[in-house]
């Protein structure tokens, strides 16, 4: 990629992070194209969809991803906090922008989704921490990481979607958790 053209990229990728913040992933194109001194088809040549976009705001996103599951892995305690504390966190991951939540959970499983790979990498944590509360015996046998992330990308959403606190969250998840542990 030529210097200007790398420029041009990096300078719409930092613009379109703070503009998804303010206003989520819904947000207008043409605005960020604005906001980053570029015309539209600037945006859209580096990115054709808006999906290719939100997945290269997502990018510094998957460290952050493996470095919360190895803190959570890393935390004592018993499985109901260990699992509600990747609970919490898992919603803070895809919380971090206005309509990431749902975003974030349709896309998961979903092979054609252009952020699948980043939704690939949250599964996988989270597959991790269910790992560890099998070796613990302490998980029903039959949940998977895809249908978790699914419950509480849920959850998430609804928190998202109705502005709710961490403390209107924590009784949901704590139902969700209860389920799944034996």
């Amino acid at each position: 990629m030529r210097a200007d053209a790398r420029r041009n990229y990096d300078r719409i990728v930092e613009v379109a992070r703070t503009v998804f913040r303010e206003q989520g992933y819904d947000a207008s194109l043409d605005e960020i194209a604005k906001r980053a001194g570029v015309g539209p088809g600037t945006l859209y040549r580096h990115f054709p969809k808006r999906e290719n976009l939100v997945d290269a705001v997502m990018q510094s996103w998957v460290d952050g991803v493996n470095e919360t599951a190895e803190k959570v892995l890393a935390r004592e305690g018993g499985p109901r906090e260990v699992l509600l504390t990747w609970f919490e966190e898992y919603v803070r991951l895809i919380s971090v922008h206005r309509g990431g939540p749902a975003k974030i959970t349709s896309a998961m499983g979903d092979e054609g989704s252009p952020i699948r790979t980043k939704c690939e990498v949250l599964r996988s944590a989270g597959d991790r921490v269910l790992d560890r509360l099998r070796a613990e015996d302490a998980l029903r046998g039959d949940v998977t990481a895809l249908e978790v992330a699914r419950l509480v990308g849920g959850i998430a959403a609804v928190a998202d979607q109705g502005e709710l606190d961490a403390a209107a969250v924590r009784p949901m998840l704590e139902v969700v958790a209860d389920g799944l542990l034996k």
